[in-house]
């Protein structure tokens, strides 16, 4: 089995919100190992008619070593928590789960694109960014957010576990 660390990208606005969420995933999938400063998203609009602004997100890895084929798993327990917090329809909270290798950070989504991989289940895996000695690699459908600096050096620490 390939060692895969568990993180999880969430966005939000209220702080409450955040903390009940991060509680719940961490009686669903353990301890937490790291969390990335909170920092401003403001890389597009796509949220802001759901969600409002100002909008913050993080990042948390989790300590525990999963085994990849959870993924679409993980996703579907993220999005029923999502919908729990949402109010009238529109989410309160928005969490992208996805995994780091030695090699990879794949995400989950449950939208579908060329460059995608179907898991089951309406769920869908992207490699997002690959690693290198020191840095990544984007592709053209890179998050934003995941191309800044301290991203990139954010997940290259928690790589840096699993060798």
């Amino acid at each position: 089995m390939v060692p895969a660390k568990l993180f999880v990208g969430l966005l939000y606005r209220d702080e409450e919100t955040y903390m009940v969420a991060l509680d719940r995933m961490v009686e669903k999938f353990g301890k937490i190992e790291t969390k990335s400063n909170p920092f401003n998203f403001d890389f597009t609009e796509y949220y802001f008619k759901e969600m409002g602004r100002p909008l913050i997100k993080r990042f948390i890895i989790f300590e525990r070593i999963i085994d990849r084929g959870e993924l679409a798993s993980i996703k579907k327990y993220t999005n029923n928590l999502e919908k729990e917090f949402a109010v009238n329809g529109k989410r309160r909270i928005n969490i992208d789960p996805g995994y780091i290798t030695k090699a990879n950070l794949v995400l989950a989504t449950t939208k579908e694109f060329p460059h995608r991989i179907y898991l089951g289940e309406g769920i869908y895996a992207e490699v997002t960014l690959t690693f290198k000695k020191n840095g990544c690699n984007y592709f053209e459908w890179t998050y934003q957010d995941f191309k800044t600096p301290w991203v990139c050096g954010f997940f290259l620490k928690a790589r840096k576990k699993l060798l």
